[in-house]
Formats: structure tokens, C-alpha cells, sequence
């Protein structure tokens, strides 16, 4: 498999220029040496492949030299030390606006953004209604970039993107930025771009879109490679790190072999944990999780049901109904979500479990089970309303 990335000992040093005097000492560093002798390393002996067809995340701390890493594959910045090679055509999504100019419209920033990314003005006019529809940011695509939301910003520029379609895609934070129908058209469109032997290179902390989207993950640490491999792997051992981080001193001590995260133990479906459950429209849905808690507190747990290509139907936690799962152990949870009569109309669905801090603010664990629901009907939609007719 060819390769479209290769950094062997990248580094890039900014200088320090808290006082104006700390300026001129650093320009004459580099006019003299070439390089900076003194400043601060954001990034250091970096050494990074990324193959044609894979898919790869980049997590870590706020200031750990991710957005510094992608500029530098991206060409927005260049290296103060090692050796970066790229090959194939890049699109980046690096900074909102990046590119765009504040005075043009959205419509004439499209096609001075399609004309750069190597589109031609026959090509442009061919795409222009698909990458406005996806953009779908109404009359607005005539007014100003700079009366834009940042949303809106990057809608535009995501849409010019999936109308280039390029050998590798570097997007920084795109997916916490959009809103709630955006992410989920984003993420249908990367998924089928992936498919289609694409390569991506995304920066997110959210480990659930990077776990779905990403094969490897690297996990940037003060400027160094802390670990890279495994997607689940990686963003697992990042997880504990931050929750040991985070653990108060009074928490409860952990058993050698122990995990510094809440886990999903199980996840069972009336009683299955096959991975396609079968079940008749109108029937009862139990969904059993046993859990465990590194602490001793009880998980905030989050049960979704979304259609076959990704549209949410239904969601809850267990703070929604100031529900706490049950202790069974020392450290062991088990709680069940029941539906009497699930009112799904037949088709294929997934559910997702989360398994959450107690307070409900860092995602964990995903555990994920497919639903076939069987029937004949001819109605529409995804659920079965209760109705009457009437003269």
C-alpha cells in the first residue's frame, strides 16, 4: 500500500517573543543559523506513516501539537527540523474561514475554493448546485463570509471539500463545530468517502467520532508521540490516563489489573448478545448492560436507536430519569432499559450504549447491537403512532 504521509524526526520550535526584544534576538537566530537556537517546541522527533486507504486519528491534550502537526502536513507551516514527504492531492480543513475572503460571498468563495483545490470552470459549473445543496446554507450563500457563524463557515468549506473529493482529507475539529444534522451528514459522507478507498487524517476529542471513523489513532503528548496503533486501543489508554489524572485522592484504590475508565461488560438484547437481534414490531425490547465503575459510583448509561444509515430515532440516560444503575459488586453495575411495546416499524436499526462518567460529561465506552424488526405494513417513517380515523 503506497503511502500519501512520511515524517521521520519532524519537529517544529516556535520562538518565544514575549517582549519586543525577544523578536529581534529570534529573526537574527535565523538569518544567522537558519534556524531557531531557542523557543519552545511544540512538536519534537515526530515519525508518522500514513498509507493510501487508511484512516487515521490524532488526540491529545489541548497544546499537544496537533493543529501544529496538521499545518505542517497541510503546508501551512514548515518543519524546524526532520524530513515531512507528502504525495496525492490534500484537502484541509484546518482553520474556520482559512482561505475564505470575509468580503466575498459564500458563492464566490465556492468557486475560488473549488478553483484552487484544482476544479476546473467546467467542472465548477457541473458541481455548483451539489455543493451548494450540501453546504445548505439558504440565501445566505449570497450574502458576505464575514457575516457568517463559524457553523456556517464550515458547512461551505466542507462542501467544497466533498466536491473535490482528494486522495487525503486533514480536518481539525470540524464535527464539534457544525450542528446536530451537519455531523450527521458530515460523518455519512466520510464514511462512504473511506469506503471508496479515501484517507483521512482527523483531529477530534471526541473519542466516539474517532473510534467510528478511524482505523489507527496517535496520541500526541507535550509535543511527542505518547502511543500510536489501534484506534480502540489508543483511545482507551488516553481515556485512563485522564481519569488517573483527574482521580481524587480520596477515591477508591484500584486492583492490580484494574481499568481507570467505565466499561460496558456486556450488552444484551431480550436476553442476546448476538450481534443481529430479531424482534416483531410491537414487542418487548430489553436492553441489559452490566458495567463497571473504576470508583465505585454509579455510570451515567446512554441508550440510543438510529435507523440503518445513522438518523437518530430515539435516545436516554438514566440522569434524564435520575435513575442509578444497580450495584452488584464492589465495582460492578447492572441496569435494564425496557420497552413494553417497542413501536418501530420494521426495518434494520442499531442500539447504541454508552457508558459515561456519573456526570455525564465524558463519553468511555460504546457497545453497539443491530435490531432487525420484522412486520408487513405499508406505513411510513420509523415508528408506529397511535391513530384513529375520523368522519
Amino acid at each position: 500500500m503506497s503511502w500519501l504521509i512520511q515524517a521521520q524526526g519532524l519537529g517544529k520550535r516556535f520562538p518565544d517573543v514575549h517582549r519586543h526584544s525577544e523578536r529581534w534576538k529570534a529573526l537574527w537566530q535565523i538569518l544567522r543559523n537558519g534556524a531557531l537556537q531557542q523557543g519552545y517546541d511544540a512538536l519534537q522527533d515526530i515519525d508518522l506513516l500514513v498509507r493510501k486507504g487508511e484512516s487515521v486519528g490524532l488526540i491529545g491534550e489541548n497544546g499537544a501539537g496537533k493543529s501544529t502537526l496538521l499545518k505542517l502536513i497541510a503546508g501551512v507551516l514548515h518543519p524546524s527540523s526532520g524530513k515531512l514527504q507528502t504525495r496525492g492531492r490534500f484537502s484541509a480543513l484546518i482553520e474556520l474561514g482559512a482561505g475564505f475572503d470575509p468580503e466575498f460571498s459564500g458563492l464566490e468563495n465556492l468557486r475560488m475554493a473549488a478553483r484552487l483545490a484544482g476544479l476546473s470552470s467546467d467542472e465548477i459549473r457541473a458541481k455548483e448546485t451539489e455543493i451548494i445543496a450540501f453546504a445548505d446554507i439558504g440565501e445566505h450563500i449570497h450574502n458576505p463570509v464575514k457575516t457568517y457563524s463559524s457553523g456556517m463557515v464550515v458547512r461551505l468549506g466542507f462542501a467544497v471539500m466533498t466536491a473535490v473529493e482528494p486522495d487525503l482529507i486533514i480536518t481539525d475539529e470540524v464535527l464539534a463545530v457544525g450542528d446536530e444534522s451537519f455531523q450527521q451528514k458530515s460523518i455519512r459522507w466520510m464514511e462512504n468517502y473511506l469506503k471508496k478507498g479515501g484517507t483521512l487524517l482527523l483531529v477530534s476529542h471526541s473519542m466516539y467520532h474517532i473510534e467510528k471513523l478511524c482505523q489507527k489513532a496517535v496520541w500526541l503528548h507535550e509535543g511527542r508521540i505518547q502511543l500510536e496503533g489501534d484506534v480502540s486501543r489508543v483511545t482507551q489508554a488516553y481515556l485512563a490516563w485522564h481519569r488517573k489524572k483527574q482521580r481524587p485522592e480520596t477515591a477508591m484504590p484500584l486492583a492490580e489489573g484494574e481499568d481507570e475508565v467505565w466499561r460496558l461488560r456486556s450488552v444484551a438484547l431480550n436476553g442476546s448478545e448476538d450481534p443481529v437481534v430479531d424482534l416483531n414490531s410491537g414487542e418487548r425490547l430489553e436492553v441489559a448492560m452490566k458495567l463497571y465503575s473504576p470508583d465505585g459510583r454509579p455510570p451515567n448509561v446512554n441508550v440510543g436507536i438510529v435507523t440503518g444509515d445513522g438518523q437518530p430515532v430515539y435516545g436516554i440516560t438514566t440522569d434524564m430519569d435520575a435513575y442509578h444503575p444497580r450495584a452488584t459488586g464492589k465495582q460492578e453495575y447492572h441496569c435494564t432499559l425496557r420497552f413494553p411495546n417497542l413501536p418501530l416499524l420494521p426495518g434494520l436499526y442499531t442500539i447504541r450504549a454508552h457508558a459515561m462518567d456519573p456526570e455525564g460529561v465524558r463519553l468511555f465506552d460504546t457497545v453497539e447491537r443491530e435490531l432487525q424488526v420484522h412486520g408487513k405494513t405499508r406505513e411510513l417513517g420509523c415508528v408506529r403512532l397511535e391513530h384513529e380515523w375520523h368522519d
